[in-house]
């Protein structure tokens, strides 16, 4: 299918993308196009006028500052996965890339475009939850940083206002180990539970810190951090694991759908948060600390 009719314009700056965002009506950014280019061919999206970004520079740097990672808007999913600062200091994105749909895809979607798209079956917004990442966005007006908690509003939609475009991701130093897991039926597909895990144990092997996202449960990206420290100074062994993986199939409220049912999916949790944990804790105990990828049968 071809997409109805649209303007184009090309910007080769921010100012005058942001000029085109807020002065047209019925504008949308074009980034990757991964999402919006299927959307329009399909009817469901009608922009008036496509900005395309993909010329503006300053959006494609990765670098560091201070504690933390500056990840542009428009750099590429291969790019986020193959990159040796990104490899060395936030490790887990290279795990969850190598989840994220196919080849082609990752070659063209970027990390903007797959945060502001906001699917709560994606990966990113999982691991932007899990990590604490801050979304920079800009208008005409201001600049302003968005927690990924507060970014998420629901399906498909972001504390971004409609003059806005996300010019970078702030992301800390990753300083826990952690692992991705997910469920889909193949391989490529949206998952139908994400869960993405850190922690860190101290030289007695008492847990120091603990995450937990979930993905795929509801309309935002699910996660706790009253619940997390409650398993603060226990004694890091399967044991504990497994009680955790039992725990939280008691905090969630998944959806159902066709896809799957809601206690359905709550098990299915529970087994990616077990996984999520044993994957850290084979980690922690060797050498190289070597991170396998494993799928459920």
């Amino acid at each position: 299918m071809k997409p109805p009719s649209f303007d184009y314009r090309r910007p080769t700056s921010v100012p005058e993308a942001l000029a085109y965002l807020e002065d047209l009506e019925d504008a949308k950014i074009l980034a990757g196009g991964q999402s919006l280019i299927p959307m329009m061919n399909m009817r469901l999206a009608r922009p008036h006028t496509l900005i395309d970004i993909n010329g503006i520079a300053e959006l494609k740097a990765i670098r560091e500052e201070n504690d933390h990672i500056i990840v542009g808007a428009l750099v590429r999913h291969y790019q986020l996965q193959f990159n040796r600062v990104l490899q060395r200091q936030v490790p887990m994105i290279g795990q969850a890339e190598r989840l994220i749909g196919h080849e082609a895809i990752r070659t063209r979607g970027t990390i903007g475009g797959s945060l502001s798209h906001a699917d709560p079956q994606a990966e990113l917004p999982v691991l932007a939850t899990l990590l604490d990442w801050d979304m920079v966005v800009q208008s005409r007006q201001e600049t302003r940083s968005i927690s990924a908690r507060e970014f998420f509003l629901s399906y498909f939609v972001t504390a971004l206002a409609p003059n806005e475009l996300v010019t970078a991701i702030v992301m800390p130093r990753q300083k826990a180990r952690g692992h991705i897991a997910e469920y889909a039926i193949r391989s490529g597909d949206f998952a139908l539970a994400i869960a993405a895990v850190t922690l860190s144990t101290t030289p007695t092997g008492l847990v120091e810190s603990f995450s937990v996202a979930l993905g795929g449960i509801g309309d935002v990206p699910w996660r706790n951090p009253e619940w997390e420290c409650q398993w603060i100074n226990e004694a890091s062994t399967n044991d504990l694991f497994r009680d955790i993986a039992e725990s939280i199939t008691h905090e969630i409220e998944p959806t159902d759908d066709f896809n799957a049912s809601a206690d359905y999916r709550r098990k299915l949790v529970s087994h990616l948060v077990l996984e999520a944990l044993k994957e850290i804790g084979l980690a922690q105990s060797t050498d190289d600390g070597t991170l396998t990828q494993r799928r459920l049968p």
